[in-house]
C-alpha cells in the first residue's frame, strides 16, 4: 500500500516513540505509541498529535522542518498519549510542551474530566470538542470523529483521505474496553462508524501494534478480527471485558 505523498502544501508527518524520538527511553521504546503531525507548509503551522515522552525533542523536530506547533489534539487521555502517570510512571507529556509554547489542546468533550485528573492539564487550557467538529490549521480542515468505546471521549482525526485512529481501532485488533471508562458497546458501534470511512482511506493507528505502519480501511474491515461479529451481540460475546 502506498501513503500519498505530502502535497507542496499538505504536511503530515508519523513519528515512532523510542525510534524517531525518546531513543533511550524504555517505556517509550516498549509502548511503541506514533505521533502525529499535520500542518500546512504555506504557512508554516501544524498540530502535534498526541505528544509524549520526549516532547522537547518532538519539538526539535518540528522547528527543523521548518514549521511551528499551533495546536495539540489528543485522541485520548491515557498518559502513554498525553503524559501522566502510568503504571507508576510519570510521562512527559502535553503539560511540559505548554511550558515551551502556548497553544490550544482540543479534545472531545466526554474526555475533558479525565483529561483534567490525569495529565496535569486545567480545563482552561482545553477546547472541548463534539463529533463532526473541525479545527483549522492553515487552510487545512481535520475533522473529529467521536469514537467512545477505549474511553468515554476517545476521537479520531479525518484529513486528506487519512484517519489518525488512536487506540480506537489498529491494523490488528482494537483498543481494550476493559479500563476504567471503557464501554464495549459503544467501541463496537466506534467501529462501525470507522468502516463506513471511505475506501482507500488510509488508517493510521495509536500504537505500532503490526509490521506496517498504516493500511487502508478496505484491508483492515477485510483482514481485522475485530470485524468478523456480523452483529453487535456476536461483537459483545467475543469481546465484551477485553
Amino acid at each position: 500500500m502506498e501513503v500519498p505523498p505530502n502535497t507542496d502544501r499538505f504536511y503530515f508527518r508519523q513519528l515512532l516513540s523510542g525510534r524517531d524520538f525518546a531513543t533511550s527511553d524504555p517505556i517509550a521504546q516498549q509502548m511503541v505509541n506514533f505521533v502525529y503531525v499535520i500542518g500546512d507548509r504555506s504557512t508554516s503551522e501544524c498540530v502535534l498529535i498526541d505528544p509524549a515522552y520526549s516532547v522537547n525533542e518532538l519539538l526539535d523536530i518540528v522547528e527543523g522542518e521548518g514549521m511551528r506547533v499551533t495546536g495539540i489534539l489528543a485522541t485520548h487521555f491515557h498518559a502513554d498519549h498525553i503524559g501522566g502517570n502510568l503504571m507508576g510512571h510519570h510521562l512527559e507529556g502535553v503539560a511540559t510542551l505548554l511550558d515551551r509554547i502556548d497553544c490550544p489542546v482540543h479534545v472531545q468533550r466526554d474526555e475533558t474530566p479525565w483529561v483534567t485528573r490525569t495529565s496535569g492539564l486545567t480545563v482552561d487550557q482545553l477546547v472541548q470538542h463534539s463529533g463532526g467538529d473541525k479545527v483549522r490549521v492553515g487552510d487545512i480542515d481535520i475533522t473529529l470523529v467521536h469514537t467512545p468505546g477505549h474511553t468515554p471521549g476517545s476521537q479520531c482525526f479525518h484529513v486528506d483521505g487519512r484517519l489518525v485512529s488512536g487506540d480506537t481501532l489498529f491494523l490488528d485488533g482494537c483498543g481494550r474496553t476493559d479500563f476504567p471508562g471503557s464501554d464495549p458497546a459503544a467501541m463496537y458501534d466506534s467501529l462501525q462508524t470507522l468502516a463506513a470511512m471511505p475506501d482507500g482511506t488510509i488508517v493510521f493507528p495509536g500504537h505500532h501494534y503490526s509490521p506496517p505502519a498504516s493500511a487502508t480501511i478496505d484491508s483492515i474491515r477485510h483482514n481485522n478480527y475485530v470485524y468478523q461479529p456480523h452483529t453487535k451481540e456476536q461483537w459483545l460475546a467475543m469481546f465484551a471485558g477485553s
